[in-house]
């Protein structure tokens, strides 16, 4: 007697089909349908509820690479350094005439007072002119004197305006605090590692605030003040709030995703179910993120759209194997059944390949990236239950439109034809050969130009940010108008408690300032042996013959007192730790490469038991340590990258000859993707380090697809040229709708306002595209020279090894 569903079946098949046929994977997802989507809405359901606590933030100690001597030096001593860490500096411009006006200045210590107050702020060690850290000393008949640059008795006067004029020239920071041309002043504010509760600070809501303040005392038709302001946590604040724009251009690839698979299937249904379960995912994997107490920050927005992607991908190639079935005749449950067969081992294979490409993040000493590497892995292993179990049995209860699989197979019959003919033409000596050539002509020449891909920023201010955004242009206002940069590179210079103090450390201070002084890119240095050698010529009349260290301890001791008594930037406590730094023009890779070269090499030469040279501290300290880190790890995770995905080919596989099939198109992309980079001007940094590992694990899914079925139809005997038709009819198709879709849904961020998305919707189109054509254009090529033999032709079992349409 038959069960309802073999009565239902033997209507519509040649012969009723047995539920009980198939792994157990496959009894257990199809033979318990319901359970399984009951299952699915459930946790769905969870995880969007989840969502209502999801937050974007940034943390500065997220970007340092801790493991790294550099970031180890300056965590031990952050605490003895003061404003070498997270900063923000605010400039304050008067819009008509000088700062030495009462107005401009009433407005200035309104804004100082403003910020003071601000959550996250080290108040202690804010400077303006308006700060008590910010002091002038004098030497007179009695000895030194001084005090704070802002008088004592500052009421606005024009006595006390002028006696605020002499104490600025008096303090020397013109340059520093005051611009050159005294138009503007700043306010140094930095930022402390975390608030008395032990959270970090909110960028945002920093960001925000500044903001507000900007706009408070800026406001108006004709404003009194301009105001500039840059740090990190300006611009992650920035990042953050173009989150909105971000998340628009997602939008917009969603539905242009959306609208070619529509075009493609003429499928309302379908579509909905891939656009849904991709969208599923992406609730999944944002709910888990939160629950383990996550969120996205800037680095990490692409992320889900990525997952989307995947998701889509391996979608779209479940609803066409359904789609083929159920054109030829089969209910939608054994079509989705058959499917599953088909392509649930290549699937698995491809999405692990994903996962791995991620994972290898985590080789990557730095917590954003690994962070990130986290949330992807996870989106990835969530795809496994969305696209290779909901979905197909969604599509299993739904079905697809009977004319759409009717003209699914038909346009399979007309473009293989045309489309499909010039591909299979790959398959045949001189075309393969012609193939290959070119590849490898253009492997040669994107090596060639990928040599010059450099680690680190290019270009001045944020390159995150458009040239013309607003924060790059308050950075190249204060870059253009005053004296120093906010790109400072400190090294560490430890003695024992009380000896920094000595002529010989002192010394030794000195002809470091003085190498990293010679060091192209680099503005001026500072350190305590310039405060004790002002404070020598002061004693004596201030006579330039005295502007030196002495070997009289007597005279440094007195120095070194009179800089811990002014709290000096320069000294810690203890007198056991003093800070060399050196301002720098920018903070580019090969600045910043030439300054460790010359700190490194003095460090090697001068440190002694007594006296350690510590590289590195300051913002570009900062930069150095993880350009080191990016470059020491770009290759190494290249490396991992692909020794896992030719492990997953050749467990899928079992044949070296099509694992180099599957992988080389990849190694292709991944070269010319690096060109690219160098082409743009985008170099390699913790913004876009993941980008070329990443579309290594995505590209290694349409090798996977294809590779499956033809070395499935070559293994039933089938030539190369016919395995090769019947893979594109029934994947190959699929493969280039999936790189068309996804590459005009990214390239469309090409648009977007922040420079970081543009580039990285560039290179993702870039590697979108060639990935696709590498897979139908090489894989055909390549086999030819190496898969022409059925005994080559080798799959994981028989159960994979059947024709598109046709029960095992």
């Amino acid at each position: 007697m038959h069960s309802p569903i073999d009565i239902d079946l033997a209507a519509t098949d040649a012969a009723p089909f047995d539920p009980q046929s198939g792994n157990l994977l496959e009894r257990l997802v199809f033979n318990h349908r319901l359970v399984l989507l009951v299952l699915c809405a459930v946790l769905t359901a969870i995880f969007a509820f989840q969502l209502r606590g999801l937050t974007v933030g940034a943390s500065f100690d997220k970007m340092l690479p801790h493991g790294h001597p550099y970031i180890k030096n300056y965590l031990e001593n952050r605490g003895q350094l003061r404003g070498l860490g997270d900063s923000v500096r605010v400039v304050v411009e008067a819009t008509s005439g000088d700062i030495f006006d009462a107005a401009y200045l009433a407005r200035l210590a309104k804004v100082n007072d403003e910020i003071f107050l601000l959550p996250g702020v080290d108040r202690a060690w804010m400077k303006s002119i308006f700060t008590p850290v910010v002091r002038w000393v004098e030497v007179t008949e009695e000895g030194f004197t001084g005090g704070p640059v802002l008088p004592n008795d500052y009421d606005g006067s024009a006595k006390s305006i002028a006696d605020l004029r002499l104490n600025i020239a008096r303090a020397g920071v013109v340059g520093s605090l005051v611009a050159n041309d005294y138009r503007s002043s700043m306010i140094v504010v930095p930022l402390l590692a975390a608030d008395a509760e032990g959270r970090p600070v909110d960028y945002r809501a920093l960001s925000t605030a500044l903001e507000q303040i900007r706009h408070k005392h800026t406001a108006g038709d004709a404003p009194a003040l301009r105001m500039q302001i840059i740090g990190f946590a300006k611009l992650a604040g920035d990042l953050i709030d173009g989150l909105q724009q971000v998340m628009a251009f997602f939008l917009v690839a969603a539905l242009v995703a959306t609208i070619v698979i529509f075009a493609f299937t003429r499928c309302a249904r379908s579509t909905a179910l891939v656009i849904g379960c991709s969208s599923v995912a992406v609730v999944w994997q944002l709910g888990i993120v939160v629950a383990l107490g996550g969120q996205l920050d800037p680095f990490s927005m692409l992320v889900p759209f990525l997952v989307f992607a995947i998701g889509v991908s391996h979608g779209a190639q479940k609803m066409n194997g359904i789609m083929q079935d159920v054109g030829r005749g089969m209910h939608r449950w054994v079509a989705a059944r058959y499917t599953f067969r088909r392509l649930f081992l290549a699937g698995l294979t491809a999405l692990l390949a994903d996962a791995v490409g991620f994972a290898v993040l985590m080789v990557i000493d730095i917590p954003v990236i690994r962070e990130l590497a986290l949330t992807a892995s996870l989106g990835v292993a969530v795809l496994i239950f969305t696209n290779l179990l909901l979905l197909p049995v969604l599509l299993s209860y739904v079905g697809v439109s009977p004319v759409a699989a009717r003209r699914s197979l038909e346009s399979g019959s007309s473009q293989g034809g045309a489309v499909w003919h010039v591909l299979e033409r790959f398959t045949e000596r001189r075309w393969a050969a012609a193939a290959i050539a070119s590849a490898l002509v253009l492997g040669a020449g994107g090596f060639i130009y990928s040599q010059q891909l450099q680690v680190g920023d290019l270009d001045a201010g944020a390159p995150e940010l458009r040239p013309d955004s607003r924060y790059n242009r308050d950075n190249a206002f204060i870059t253009s108008h005053y004296g120093i940069s906010s790109d400072v590179f400190a090294v560490m210079v430890k003695t024992p408690p009380d000896q920094c103090r000595s002529f010989e450390t002192l010394t030794e201070a000195d002809r470091l300032s003085w190498t990293l002084a010679q060091v192209p890119g680099v503005q001026r240095t500072a350190s305590l042996a310039d405060t004790v050698r002002a404070y020598t010529a002061g004693g004596f009349e201030g006579n330039p013959k005295w502007a030196t260290i002495s070997d009289n301890q007597g005279l440094i001791d007195a120095q070194i007192s009179n800089a811990l008594s002014w709290n000096s930037e320069f000294i810690n406590p203890s007198c056991s730790l003093i800070p060399v730094q050196a301002y720098l023009t920018d903070h580019k890779a090969e600045t910043l490469e030439r300054v460790v070269q010359a700190a490194s090499r003095f460090a090697a030469q001068h440190d002694t038991a007594e006296r350690k040279f510590l590289l590195a501290a300051g913002s570009a300290g900062v930069d150095a340590a993880t350009n080191i880190v990016v470059r020491q790890a770009n290759h190494l995770m290249l490396l991992y990258v692909y020794g896992a995905v030719v492990l997953l080919c050749a467990v899928t596989f079992r044949s070296w000859r099509a694992v180099v099939v599957a992988v080389l198109p990849l190694v292709l992309t991944s070269i010319l993707a690096e060109a690219l980079m160098v082409r743009l001007g985008i170099g390699v940094k913790v913004a876009t380090l993941p980008v070329v590992a990443l579309g290594v694990g995505i590209g290694v899914d349409y090798a996977l697809y294809l590779l499956s079925v033809q070395l499935a139809q070559q293994r039933q005997g089938c030539t190369l040229a016919e395995a090769y038709r019947r893979a594109l009819a029934f994947t190959g198709k699929v493969v280039g709708l999936v790189g068309v879709t996804l590459a005009a849904g990214v390239v469309t961020w090409a648009w977007s306002p922040i420079k970081f998305q543009a580039d990285m919707g560039i290179l993702l189109t870039f590697m979108f595209v060639w990935n696709m054509l590498g897979a139908l254009v090489l894989i055909p090529a390549l086999s030819h020279f190496l898969l022409r033999g059925a005994a080559d032709a080798r799959v994981p079992s028989p159960s994979q090894a059947f024709s598109p349409g046709a029960p095992a």
